[in-house]
């Protein structure tokens, strides 16, 4: 780990106390029977009988998950048999405690107790195959598939509730002086350094005058211990995936600043990925599950789903969260908790509509340049290289043409220009332009 990550990560020790029964209650691992809705396991429902010439290598494989909804691709595929329909019958999805816990069992490898792959923050791969956050060893990953588009969120402490702090917000650079100038640090917590949801806080931040690295400090807590740590005091904000920040409106312990498809409509945010190594050795083994995660990012996607959904990735197995507090969100309907409430599903969670499922390498270079703007990489990183070794979109096309959805497959691998809620552009031909016109960067 760098010497900047492992400063972060050491700042979340005190939180530890605070969060032991969160931590503790959400430790278990997830591994499943089917249910007996395994028939309509596909909208498709393809007809597949694994041929001698696609017979898997090896049936078994170990996938990580954080108690996140963005993981439902991975948990239906266990529930309803699909890893199994493909030949991949020992398929273990298990859960992990933190981003730094998936990390580290990823670094592993299943043959030394660890996990082949993940449900991932889609920077990650990245981070492992330099060697970013292995103490220089290198991690080879592949990006196989985007899990998810849209569906995370800025959370905020009650106490700006009268400021009115949301996606846009004058009040937030000086609310935030003013408590620094009284003596006391401002948190904003995050994931993990360099993961996704790092990213959205920063940009927000940024976008409203805010430094990241100066004005705030940005703390390390695993998805499953913010509410809790919010509730205690411990943060004035923080940025995680649902069912999170709906959860800590219905408790009234903070509000949604905003939801992440407001800053960026339909931006990128997990992803299914593997070791390398792994994949090499078992290409069809790797083509067999990502059929089945594609699959179920299908099955995800339909709205008469959506409620059994939420009750299967709810049980206390997985998530561990009340069915009720995940699907509202889940269907565009937002309450943010300070009388604001939004209905919209095309700002909601996506599985695989409007290519959420497809790995865009544009998307990819994105979180690159983004990682070096906060230095995370460094500032003459050949991010085009990196994206061209790590995404796999090829193996992607490969899986969707074998379940009949080569219609799905888009004309290019980039998705083209992208503009964010402050006005701001990226374009994938022309990175280092995006990165010089940002005003506040430590790149």
């Amino acid at each position: 780990m760098s010497t900047f990550s492992r400063r972060k990560f050491l700042t979340t020790a005190g939180l530890s106390t605070v969060s032991a029964i969160a931590l503790n209650a959400c430790t278990g691992g997830g591994e499943t029977t089917k249910t007996d809705a395994t028939s309509s396991a596909s909208p498709s429902s393809p007809a597949m009988n694994v041929s001698a010439a696609d017979t898997p290598e090896v049936t078994k494989a170990k996938l990580g998950f954080i108690a996140l909804t963005d993981a439902s691709p991975l948990i239906i595929a266990k529930e309803k048999g699909l890893f199994e329909k493909y030949g991949m019958k020992d398929v273990e999805v298990l859960k992990q405690a933190s981003w730094g816990t998936t990390r580290d069992n990823i670094a592993l490898g299943s043959d030394a107790g660890g996990i082949d792959g993940a449900h991932i923050l889609s920077p990650i791969p990245y981070l492992l195959s330099e060697g970013k956050i292995t103490n220089g060893k290198k991690v080879p990953m592949y990006i196989l598939a985007r899990l998810n588009t849209n569906g995370q969120g800025i959370s905020i402490a009650n106490e700006f509730k009268d400021l009115k702090v949301a996606l846009k917000s004058d009040a937030l650079k000086e609310s935030f002086a003013k408590i620094k100038a009284g003596g006391k640090d401002v948190k904003c917590a995050v994931t993990f350094p360099g993961g996704t949801h790092d990213l959205w806080m920063r940009y927000w931040l940024a976008a409203n005058g805010v430094d990241p690295n100066n004005d705030v400090n940005t703390i390390v807590v695993p998805p499953p211990q913010m509410v809790a740590n919010m509730k205690a005091g411990n943060m004035q904000a923080f940025c995680v995936g649902e069912p999170w920040n709906a959860r800590l409106v219905a408790q009234n312990s903070g509000y949604s600043a905003l939801i992440t498809g407001e800053i960026w409509k339909d931006h990128p945010e997990k992803a299914f990925s593997l070791r390398a190594d792994w994949v090499d050795k078992n290409p069809k083994a790797a083509k067999a599950l990502l059929m089945a995660v594609l699959e179920a990012q299908m099955w995800c996607e339909k709205p008469e789903n959506k409620a059994e959904m939420c009750k299967i990735v709810g049980a206390d197995k997985w998530l561990k969260v009340p069915a009720a507090e995940i699907l509202g969100r889940q269907q565009g309907k937002v309450d943010y908790g300070d009388g604001r409430t939004l209905d919209n599903p095309d700002l909601s969670m996506k599985f695989w509509k409007d290519s959420a499922s497809y790995p865009f390498k544009s998307h990819d270079l994105w979180f690159i340049t983004e990682d070096m703007r906060w230095g995370y990489f460094n500032a003459d990183t050949d991010a085009k290289k990196l994206v061209d070794k790590v995404n796999r979109e090829d193996l992607w096309k490969e899986a969707a043409k074998a379940i009949g959805q080569e219609a799905a497959i888009p004309k290019s691998t980039s998705r083209g220009v992208e503009t964010f809620f402050d006005g701001v552009k990226f374009d994938p031909e022309n990175p280092s332009e995006y990165l010089k016109g940002l005003k506040i960067k430590k790149a």
